[in-house]
C-alpha cells in the first residue's frame, strides 16, 4: 500500500498536511484536500483504522436516514448498499427517528469508525450544520438541499412536485384542499411540499389552508381528523407522504366519510403499498432507490477521486390513481 511519503509527493505537499488531510485533524483548504485524496485514490490507499481476522479492515460508510421502517428511505438505504458492496465497503446505519438533538450524537457514533464518507438526511441541514465537527470526511446529503458547506446533494425538487400535485387536485374541482403534514421541524421537505401547495392554491386564486402538522413518529392509524374537517370542510386532502396519506384515508373512514366519494386524497412518494390499495393512491412517485445509488456514487467519487461537490436533482413523476375524483360540474 502506499505511504504517506508517496502520496505527498505525488499531491505536491508535505506529509504533514496528507496526514490532516487523511487523519481530518486540522484545517486544510478545500483544493488541497481534494489534491491528496486524489493522489491517495490514484495510488491505491485506504486508510486501516482496525483490525479484522486477516489483519485489514474494510472501508465503510456511514448513513444518516430519519427512519430505517420508512419504505422511502429503505429503498434508499438498498440502493446505497448495492451500491457500495460493488466498491468493497461496508455500510454503517444510524436513525435520528426525525428528532434533531439526536443528528448529532448519531453522526458522532458513525465518525467514530472512521469512514470513507457519510451519507445523510436531516432535518434541515441549514440549522444542524453548525453542530457538526470543523473537519470532516465527505459528505453527501440525501433529500437536503446542499447549503454552502455542505454542497454535494441529491435531491427531488419537491416544491415543483407539490405545485403540480395540488394542480392536479383543482384541475378536479377542489378549491378547499387540507395539506396534512408530519411537523416542518423535523423534515425540511415536507415544509418544501407545503410551499408547493400555497404556491399552486395563490395561482389558482384560492385560499392555502394552515398546514395540519403531526408528529412523524405518532402512529398514523390514530389520526383524527374530527376538527380540521368542522373547521374547514375539504373536498380534498394532501398528504405529505404516502404513509400518511393512508392514515388520512383511515381516519376518514372513522369519520363515516369514503374515499373519494367524500373527499379526495392525494399523498407523496409512490411507495409500493399505495399502487396496492383499492383504490388505488394518488401521488407523486419519487425515485427513491435510485436516489440513493446516485448519492453512493457521488459520494465515492468526491472521496475516490476528488471530484468536485455538485447538487444533482432526480425527476419525479406525478401517478393519477383512483383516491381523487372530479367534482367539476360540467363532468
Amino acid at each position: 500500500m502506499a505511504t504517506l511519503e508517496e502520496i505527498a509527493l505525488r499531491a505536491g505537499c508535505s506529509t504533514a498536511t496528507v496526514s490532516r488531510v487523511l487523519g481530518r485533524s486540522g484545517p486544510t483548504s478545500e483544493s488541497m484536500v481534494r489534491r491528496v485524496r486524489k493522489a491517495a485514490s490514484d495510488l491505491g490507499y485506504h486508510r486501516i483504522d482496525g483490525a479484522t481476522t486477516t489483519g485489514r479492515r474494510r472501508p465503510v460508510i456511514g448513513v444518516l436516514i430519519p427512519s430505517i421502517t420508512n419504505p422511502v428511505f429503505a429503498a434508499s438505504l438498498s440502493g446505497i448498499q448495492n451500491r457500495m458492496r460493488l466498491s468493497g465497503h461496508g455500510v454503517l446505519i444510524a436513525q435520528s427517528d426525525y428528532d434533531p438533538s439526536r443528528e448529532s450524537d448519531a453522526i458522532a457514533s458513525l465518525l467514530a469508525e472512521k469512514p470513507t464518507g457519510l451519507i445523510v438526511t436531516v432535518c434541515d441541514m441549514e440549522k444542524s450544520q453548525n453542530d457538526l465537527p470543523a473537519h470532516l470526511p465527505p459528505i453527501v446529503l440525501l433529500n437536503n438541499l446542499p447549503t454552502a458547506r455542505f454542497q454535494a446533494a441529491v435531491t427531488t425538487d419537491n416544491r415543483a412536485a407539490a405545485m403540480e400535485l395540488a394542480q392536479h387536485l383543482i384541475e378536479h374541482g377542489h378549491k378547499k384542499i387540507l395539506f396534512v403534514s408530519g411537523s416542518f421541524e423535523s423534515s425540511d421537505r415536507a415544509r418544501r411540499r407545503y410551499d408547493g401547495y400555497c404556491d399552486a392554491l395563490a395561482a389558482a386564486g384560492l385560499e392555502a389552508l394552515k398546514a395540519l402538522q403531526i408528529p412523524f413518529v405518532t402512529g398514523n392509524d390514530e389520526l383524527d381528523l374530527s376538527q380540521a374537517l368542522l373547521a374547514h370542510r375539504p373536498t380534498a386532502i394532501i398528504a405529505s407522504n404516502d404513509l400518511l396519506a393512508l392514515g388520512v384515508i383511515g381516519a376518514l373512514r372513522r369519520e363515516g366519510l369514503s374515499v373519494p366519494g367524500d373527499i379526495s386524497v392525494a399523498g407523496f412518494d409512490g411507495i409500493a403499498i399505495g399502487r396496492l390499495f383499492d383504490p388505488t393512491l394518488s401521488t407523486i412517485e419519487m425515485a427513491d432507490a435510485s436516489m440513493g445509488t446516485t448519492a453512493a456514487s457521488l459520494l465515492l467519487d468526491i472521496a475516490e477521486n476528488a471530484a468536485e461537490p455538485r447538487h444533482l436533482s432526480m425527476a419525479y413523476k406525478l401517478k393519477p390513481g383512483g383516491t381523487v375524483r372530479s367534482i367539476n360540474k360540467a363532468l
